[in-house]
């Protein structure tokens, strides 16, 4: 019997299937997951929309098109069909970042008519943790950062993502989007810092948030107290509060070659489950 299949955006009455999908696969999806329960399906409140691939009728595989192109719980053949919609609409997104597997497949698909990316990170290892640190003793001074402190820790948000990206959060709109996602996190109290005499020495964030998983990211200590622990100290107090407050799992995802951060995060406690990939435009 062959196989029937389908592929359109969805709508909010599809929320509960999609959200089967998503849920299957706790981990993986946290953050695309996250915006769906806060969103719905809404194009407009969700900042893009989401495809999805029926095999007999049967939603299976989903793929949010936003400013980020993120394929998710797709086998080969959903990849090809979103692949096929993602070239007839044209690249408007920043970055391709999904599972390694299907994000490889899905770019090498539309690399003939959306390449060459400004850069290509093909192993980045997903690692999670479900406990607190045994060995590494949280940093008692990281705390949350105080919505009166927005100023304090934008500079070290700056310079964070310019130095793992490649470009400044400041060019294009002068940062109005990404202030406003700093301020959420600081808002929604997923933001944590050492902050000594005015000055920011360790900062992270939970940025992705599901009753199943959690993310950490924007993890950066500054050039001059490099050197110190004080990124594992620091991450073991972000741990904790985590699990503690957010989720039974944590996750982040590491570039490959960043051997030191892999293996602090190994000393905290944390275990390579699966890998990403990201290709940056």
């Amino acid at each position: 019997m062959l196989t029937q299949t389908t592929t359109r955006v969805l709508e909010p009455s599809d929320l509960g299937a999609a959200l089967a999908v998503l849920e299957s696969e706790p981990v993986a999806n946290a953050f695309v997951t996250s915006r769906v329960q806060i969103a719905g399906l809404d194009p407009w409140r969700l900042g893009g929309e989401m495809w999805g691939w029926y095999a007999n009728g049967q939603l299976r595989s989903l793929c949010y098109s936003g400013a980020n192109l993120v394929p998710i719980c797709a086998g080969p053949e959903a990849v090809r069909a979103f692949a096929d919609r993602a070239r007839r609409a044209g690249r408007r997104c920043s970055s391709i970042v999904g599972p390694a597997e299907p994000t490889a497949q899905l770019w090498r698909l539309l690399e003939p008519g959306w390449g060459p990316a400004r850069e290509v990170r093909a192993n980045q290892p997903l690692m999670v943790a479900d406990s607190p640190s045994a060995e590494v003793a949280p940093d008692r001074q990281v705390r949350r950062v105080r919505k009166d402190e927005m100023d304090v820790l934008m500079p070290a948000c700056v310079a964070m993502f310019t130095e793992e990206v490649g470009i400044s959060p400041l060019a294009g709109d002068g940062g109005l989007l990404y202030q406003a996602r700093v301020a959420e996190l600081i808002a929604a109290g997923r933001s944590f810092a050492r902050i000594e005499d005015g000055k920011v020495v360790f900062k992270a964030e939970i940025g992705a948030t599901t009753p199943q998983a959690c993310q950490i990211q924007g993890v950066w200590v500054a050039p001059e107290f490099r050197g110190r622990g004080y990124s594992e100290t620091g991450m073991a107090a972000v741990l904790r509060h985590a699990l503690t407050e957010v989720a039974p799992i944590v996750s982040l995802y590491v570039n490959d070659y960043n051997t030191p951060a892999r293996k602090s995060y190994s000393r905290i406690g944390f275990r390579e489950v699966g890998a990403f990939m990201s290709v940056l435009f």
